[in-house]
């Protein structure tokens, strides 16, 4: 029925993004942490120059039995950095162990200029795809040299150093495999609760300026495997500016909405529907009308719903979490039967903090909590003793249910095998930033 009902709230009339983040110059040179790292490359570069059947990198050979032969792959130097406004420059250095005759083993220093942008394709996952490819070649004087000798550059005219510049972007196309497969897991289903899953979806390739790379992201919630429409953003939410003095590896930022549909979405789920027993109230009047209603003792159970969606406020410092309650007060056993019911409006402030690649969120009630009288089969009820018998376990049970709910966390944005650490998270008005840096947790094959 919760479904149903929620179809009836407005939906999002276009994508708008409500969280996002910013991978600046600082992590993307985190190279530890790259699949772009000189192992990696060195490995793709050596198992396809080097194998026996490999198309020749040299364009002049005449016969397969004197062309040159690649015996040795080592990258001396990779980077990585920021072209605004168009992509990333990858830049390698490789020095190539060459076997012209058996007698002989020269080095020649390959480079490879390599201009790489972000694109979405078709299904809606973010790829690295090349744009532009450029390699020269150099010689070193001698094998024993290398290390101590600069290179000199070929000449022209030298057959045997010119370059098959086809064969060596193929073989950079294929550097980017392993980091597009990562790409890929950005936009999987993480799990909140059994029947509640959270998606983080591109809205457009990222914007690449001189802080960083910038992403928008548009979060969608699924409860019981379909797509909920979410409320609308009173306001619409952009990226903050990044800072260019930040150390940090990379800046998520979450609006206020969407914690707000965080909230909307486990509350359809009926993952906050509570049932909290009631402690044995002091002789009031209001228990002997309740007993009056059956024929034995039973015990008196409290069954809380929502009467309307929480809503999360966030201001500098602090988050709070609004929560509109009708509670009802029955007899649990064998069947329950409400005998009463009451209104709560209660507050409870937001604990925010980062755990691996989890957002973990914590309630804790204030004291503002207020009780109103919605229906009763027994009578006027004096508003005194409503607050007397109910309002101590309203505000200390309904937190602790929810943060049962959240105990497991909410997963953040993330790439596969990636980990948050060094984390801060800060609350301003309207939205958080989780200034955090980049740890690798699998080595790359």
């Amino acid at each position: 029925l919760s479904i149903l009902l929620s179809l009836l709230v407005p939906a999002h009339a276009t994508r708008s993004p409500d969280c996002g983040g910013i991978l600046t110059p600082s992590g993307l040179s985190y190279r530890k942490s790259r699949p772009l790292s000189k192992p990696h490359t060195e490995a793709v570069l050596r198992q396809d120059l080097m194998a026996p059947t490999a198309p020749d990198l040299f364009l002049d050979s005449p016969k397969p039995s004197s062309r040159n032969q690649i015996n040795s792959v080592k990258v001396t130097e990779l980077s990585l950095s920021l072209v605004p406004d168009s992509g990333l420059r990858l830049s390698i250095d490789v020095d190539l162990g060459i076997t012209p005759a058996p007698s002989t083993t020269k080095v020649m220093r390959l480079s490879i200029l390599a201009d790489l942008h972000v694109e979405m394709n078709p299904e809606g996952n973010l790829e690295l795809v090349t744009s532009a490819c450029k390699t020269t070649v150099e010689e070193m004087q001698s094998t024993e040299e290398v290390e101590r000798s600069a290179p000199r550059k070929s000449s022209s005219s030298d057959a045997d150093k010119e370059i098959n510049v086809d064969k060596i972007c193929l073989e950079v196309s294929k550097l980017l495999l392993s980091p597009n497969e990562r790409l890929i897991s950005l936009t999987a289903q993480f799990p909140i609760t059994p029947s509640c899953q959270v998606q983080y979806l591109p809205l457009a390739a990222p914007m690449v300026s001189e802080q960083g790379i910038t992403i928008s992201l548009q979060t969608t919630f699924q409860v019981a495997g379909m797509a909920i429409p979410l409320p609308v953003s009173p306001v619409p939410f952009s990226m903050p500016e990044p800072v260019s003095s930040s150390p940090s590896h990379l800046t998520l930022a979450f609006s206020e909405h969407f914690y707000t549909s965080l909230f909307f979405a486990l509350e359809l789920a009926g993952a906050f529907n509570m049932t909290i027993p009631l402690p044995c109230p002091e002789i009031t009047p209001l228990p002997r009308q309740m007993g009056s209603l059956f024929q034995e003792d039973l015990p008196v159970v409290l069954r809380a719903v929502f009467r309307s969606s929480p809503q999360v406020v966030l201001e500098e410092g602090k988050a709070a979490l609004k929560l509109f309650l009708t509670v009802h007060v029955g007899a649990g056993s064998p069947a329950f039967q409400s005998f009463l019911s009451v209104n709560a409006d209660m507050s409870a402030g937001l604990l925010l903090s980062v755990a691996d690649t989890r957002m973990m969120i914590s309630a804790a009630a204030t004291e503002d909590t207020e009780l109103s009288l919605a229906a009763s089969d027994v009578g006027p009820v004096p508003a005194a003793v409503l607050e007397e018998l109910f309002l101590p376990t309203i505000r200390a049970e309904v937190p602790a249910q929810m943060n049962v709910v959240l105990s497991g966390g909410v997963f953040l944005p993330h790439i596969s095998g990636f980990t948050y650490t060094d984390v801060n998270v800060a609350i301003h008005k309207d939205y958080v930033l989780v200034p955090c840096n980049l740890q690798l947790q699998e080595r790359i094959a």
